[in-house]
């Protein structure tokens, strides 16, 4: 692959030679962070979950919060890896300088959790679960493109995520949010469609192709980004699967050490890890013999020192991986994560593994996780089943009801194929807050009445 082609900064939807804006003192990738920002989608990651679902204090993470800290962290990233790969590939300099790597990064980090439905990977597993075993298991017969059934039964955020930016955001112009053809393959972590028949022999590991990153309904939409930035192929025998863009793996390693470490200091606010242990976590992945001040510090003071020194020390680190590995990841030879094979790899599976038996298993996070699974199950059998009745002219006023409360857009969209009504009510319910979910739950279930005076 070519860097050249690489950092494409036309826009998807919008012809080649008027896809440069006038000039307004920002770079084309700045714009994409920009467009990012002001879009719904974004907006709603406020009130989804992070790890603590509808947490009862506001220190803990949204994903809104985490996405702001992952673009920050990804922008520094870009920035030290492009001044190196400039002063590498001098022919870049006639268009490009450190900082577009770092803007092209941060507004993919900015939008990598953008598709996530409500209560976070566990609402993942909730929509797959509702159509491997629960009331969707009943349109396994109906959609006979294995393909796309294997979207539904292994639903991903990353593949909504990618529907979002490139088609549901202003949904009447072609492209969604236009984004640039590097940063929207940036974005996308796996370049793959759901059902690959095998993996290409040449991987021995093969985790960072280990999910998908667009559904059925968008795949000839990623291979307009894929060839406009020319990704190689994976796999020479008709699948879509393409190697990763180089940024990908920066775009994933900012995810990676921002989770990490910060959900360790949600999980030691909240009580759940001491800050014997957390300290003890830390330690390892920054210089101690450089701490000024600790001693005088309170001990969230100390957390939050070591955090901020930590994530300084590791952006160092896995600048220089990447550095050290330009060469395989430009040939599609890396088949694992940056985070997995710098020198401080070990010590962030120690906060892994910590963080998986004491806060993600948390009693309450585990409960809230349980309580998704109802919402989102009975919101898709309520919605999916309306939506096809209404379709199919054979409703009752209950079913009008409920078709009322959907977007006009998607009641005026008229007879779709199944597959793609599935597709439109994952659309609406996967977009809602943690809050509305469960708010409209109650209401459509008759726990809870709406506000207001309620009339004989």
């Amino acid at each position: 692959m070519d860097w050249q082609l690489l950092l494409n900064d036309s826009r998807l939807g919008i012809d080649q030679s008027s896809s440069k804006d006038s000039l307004d003192g920002r770079s084309q990738f700045q714009k994409d962070f920009d467009r990012v920002v002001f879009s719904p989608a974004f907006r709603r990651l406020q009130d989804k979950t992070q790890v603590f679902p509808l947490p009862e204090t506001d220190f803990v993470h949204t994903r809104l919060t985490h996405s702001l800290e992952v673009a920050v962290v990804g922008r520094s990233l870009g920035n030290l890896v492009g001044e190196n790969i400039i002063e590498r590939h001098p022919e870049l300099k006639k268009q490009f300088n450190k900082f577009h790597f770092g803007d092209i990064i941060a507004a993919a980090c900015l939008a990598h959790d953008i598709g996530n439905p409500p209560f976070g990977h566990s609402g993942e597993d909730a929509i797959s679960e509702y159509f491997k075993n629960g009331g969707g298991k009943e349109f396994k017969d109906k959609i006979t493109d294995e393909k796309k059934w294997l979207d539904l039964i292994k639903y991903e955020g990353n593949a909504q995520g990618f529907r979002i930016i490139t088609a549901l955001q202003n949904p009447d112009v072609k492209g969604g949010l236009q984004l640039t053809y590097a940063t929207i393959a940036s974005f996308t972590k796996y370049p793959r469609e759901s059902f690959i028949s095998k993996k290409p022999v040449q991987y021995t590991n093969y985790s960072v192709y280990s999910k998908y990153g667009f559904f059925q309904a968008e795949k000839e939409i990623f291979k307009e980004v894929a060839e406009s930035c020319r990704l190689e192929f994976t796999d020479k025998e008709g699948s879509y699967w393409w190697f990763r863009h180089p940024l990908a793996f920066l775009m994933e390693a900012a995810d990676d050490i921002c989770y990490r470490i910060m959900d360790l200091e949600d999980g030691f606010r909240l009580g759940l890890v001491s800050f014997a242990e957390a300290e003890e976590l830390i330690f390892p992945l920054v210089d101690t013999r450089n701490l000024e001040g600790y001693e005088k510090r309170d001990e969230r003071e100390k957390i939050g020192y070591l955090r901020a020194k930590a994530i300084s020390d590791l952006v160092n680190e896995l600048a220089k991986t990447f550095l050290d590995e330009e060469g395989n990841i430009l040939s599609g030879k890396l088949d694992n994560h940056l985070i997995s094979i710098i020198p401080k790899a070990e010590p962030l599976k120690e906060i892994m593994d910590v963080s998986i038996n004491k806060i993600y298993r948390a009693r309450n996070v585990v409960e809230r996780e349980v309580a998704g699974y109802e919402v989102l199950g009975g919101l898709l059998d309520t919605f999916i089943h309306a939506y096809n009745d209404y379709l199919e002219n054979n409703y009752s006023k209950r079913t009008l009801a409920i078709i009322n409360l959907l977007p006009k857009r998607i009641i005026t969209e008229g007879n779709i194929d199944l597959y793609n009504r599935l597709l439109t009510i994952l659309d609406f319910i996967s977009g809602m807050t943690d809050s509305f979910a469960v708010s409209l739950f109650r209401k459509i279930k008759g726990i809870s009445l709406p506000e207001g005076r309620v009339s004989d």
